[in-house]
């Protein structure tokens, strides 16, 4: 990540936020519009589920019982019996549509008790035939436009989709992460169907979210000295341990394994890409929109923020013990408004990213990366319904700010020079603008002329600018290509706010997002028409409707240059 004055844009932009929870804890309720993919809401909002299930899910309990509250996961297998062999047990199935569901899988067991914040154990197995349809509870997380509340940490389950009848075909694996600043989301609100028409099969996992899965403290470490923390990242190992060992059942193949994800899911697979225990697990990636922390924080620092938890969580003493007996509401209630970033712990990551990537320590794989043109009118927005509203006055304020604040004030000046509002329809377009360019756009330039140094890498720029926006309110200016708002042309999503359908122009990009994405995952490249990234002749392939171009004015287009002298 870009740097200035020791603090890169994205980890001050996180220290920005902090300062906004108080403000967002007294919308109460209404704090669910003031949450973030990146600046998740304030735990103070936070439900209190119980089970973590949902109206129209399933509820799995840690001994295998299965019990359907809704009608869509109540279906039964039609036609076929749908029983599948897991290391663990049989599974039974159901139908749905044009792909068959195995779902609320358990790949590791319940990380409750003792084994909170331990790494991932086996789960147990079970007698008979395991009833697999219906979700099963998510992780323990606060309400958002991202995630329902739950209260439950017994959530280390995932879900298989695979055509019809795809047992002994030795299909492509699609392996999806998902995103929610490592705070909020769940697998249950991507349907991979759209996908699995392309001859795949999907599994979507839930991971341990907040301080359940990166919380970083010397008394929870295995040995003096580390590590801790990372326990979300562990989660996503053992979960794609999971899929070597059983994938086969479904009619996988565990050699042909993509992993993908957005926002803090593609984050995640930039971690797994240079984490030494993914090694193997994984033969492609795509990377969306995760490019925003290049740059991890020390395991030393991670420990001290920990310490800092213990002390307001009543455990002065850091023991071990009384951490794993705070309750979930505290836990919960002092998370981070900021969201969360893996940490250097000297296991599950050795360096940092960034550094990884431009030195070649990571698994040499295929990888398709890329960024949203308009990914920061989001999180303006956001801020706007805490009504904190973009003006010409307050432009430099504003962008001070956007980049975690304590910008020297010749830098904020000469940001604004570079963006002045009068090439912009409105000052929240122009800071969506700084935001974007900063955080986003150049650090994923960065990340791919690094990874093209190694491993076959194709770049993408999502560019609808008429993209619908799910999560949001009309604000008074135009989201464009906003942060998440590819996703809808990749899967169903359900739990949004604003539902939306796409044009048939959108639809046709859809189409063809779909096949590019399944096209890398069985060959390693995407369709015919896409250029491979090389920085002597960086190219892009621009996901416009209803057909992509390629691009070459990326770089330009995002003030690249300029954020190499600023940063």
């Amino acid at each position: 990540m870009r740097r200035s004055m020791g603090i890169g844009w994205a980890a001050r932009a996180r220290i920005r936020t902090r300062t906004r929870a108080r403000t967002r804890a007294q919308l109460g309720a209404g704090a669910a519009l003031a949450c973030a993919l990146i600046a998740a809401c304030s735990s103070a909002t936070a439900a209190t589920s119980g089970s973590g299930a949902t109206s129209g899910t399933g509820v799995v309990s840690s001994t295998g019982v299965v019990s359907s509250t809704g009608a869509r996961t109540t279906q039964a297998a039609q036609g076929r019996d749908l029983i599948v062999p897991t290391a663990g047990g049989l599974l039974q199935g159901k139908t749905a549509g044009a792909a068959d569901e195995f779902l609320g899988i358990p790949y590791a067991a319940p990380p409750v008790g003792a084994l909170r914040w331990r790494p991932p154990q086996p789960a147990a197995s079970w007698p008979g035939i395991r009833q697999a349809t219906s979700y099963a509870p998510h992780c323990a997380q606060p309400s958002s436009p991202f995630g329902v509340a739950s209260t439950s940490e017994d959530c280390l389950y995932l879900n298989v989709f695979t055509p019809p009848g795809a047992q002994g075909r030795n299909l492509p694996v699609m392996f999806w992460i998902h995103g929610g600043a490592l705070v909020v989301g769940e697998s249950d609100d991507y349907n991979p169907a759209t996908l699995v028409r392309h001859g795949v099969i999907v599994v979507t996992i839930n991971y341990r979210l907040g301080l359940f899965g990166f919380l970083a403290d010397a008394a929870l470490a295995s040995q003096p000295g580390g590590p801790s923390g990372n326990y979300g990242l562990m989660d996503q190992q053992a979960a794609l341990r999971w899929v070597q060992r059983n994938i086969r059942g479904f009619g996988g193949n565990p050699r042909d394994v993509t992993v993908f994800g957005e926002s803090a899911g593609g984050l995640s697979t930039l971690s797994q890409l240079v984490s030494p225990g993914a090694r193997g697990l994984f033969a492609r990636a795509i990377v969306e929109s995760g490019t925003y922390e290049l740059n991890q924080a020390s395991l030393a620092t991670a420990e001290s923020e920990g310490a800092a938890f213990a002390a307001k969580a009543g455990c002065a003493g850091n023991t071990a013990a009384c951490l794993r007996s705070v309750p979930v509401s505290t836990i919960l209630d002092n998370e981070s408004a900021a969201g969360y970033t893996p940490d250097v712990d000297g296991a599950v990551l050795t360096q940092s990213i960034g550094p990884a990537l431009a030195s070649g320590r990571f698994s040499h794989v295929p990888v398709m990366i890329g960024t949203n043109h308009d990914e920061w009118r989001l999180f303006v927005g956001l801020d706007q319904l805490l009504g904190d509203t973009v003006t010409a006055a307050n432009y430099q304020t504003q962008i001070n700010d956007t980049l975690g604040g304590a910008v020297p004030a010749a830098t904020v000046a000469a940001i604004a020079a570079q963006y002045p509002l009068s090439d912009y329809s409105s000052p929240s377009v122009a800071l969506g603008a700084v935001g974007t360019d900063a955080i986003f756009a150049c650090p994923a330039l960065t990340a791919e002329k690094s990874l093209s140094a190694y491993v076959p890498t194709y770049a993408y720029e999502f560019n609808d600018e008429n993209a619908p926006e799910l999560y949001l309110p009309p604000l008074g200016f135009p989201y464009g290509a906003a942060h998440a708002s590819e996703i809808q042309y990749l899967f169903t999503l359900s739990s949004t706010r604003y539902p939306s359908t796409l044009t048939a122009a959108q639809q046709g990009l859809a189409g063809a997002m779909q096949q590019d994405w399944t096209s890398l995952a069985k060959s390693g490249a995407p369709g015919p028409g896409w250029p491979r990234f090389g920085s002597a002749s960086p190219a892009w392939l621009s996901l416009v409707p209803p057909r992509p171009q390629t691009e070459t004015d990326f770089a330009a287009e995002h003030h690249c240059a300029f954020w190499a002298t600023v940063g």
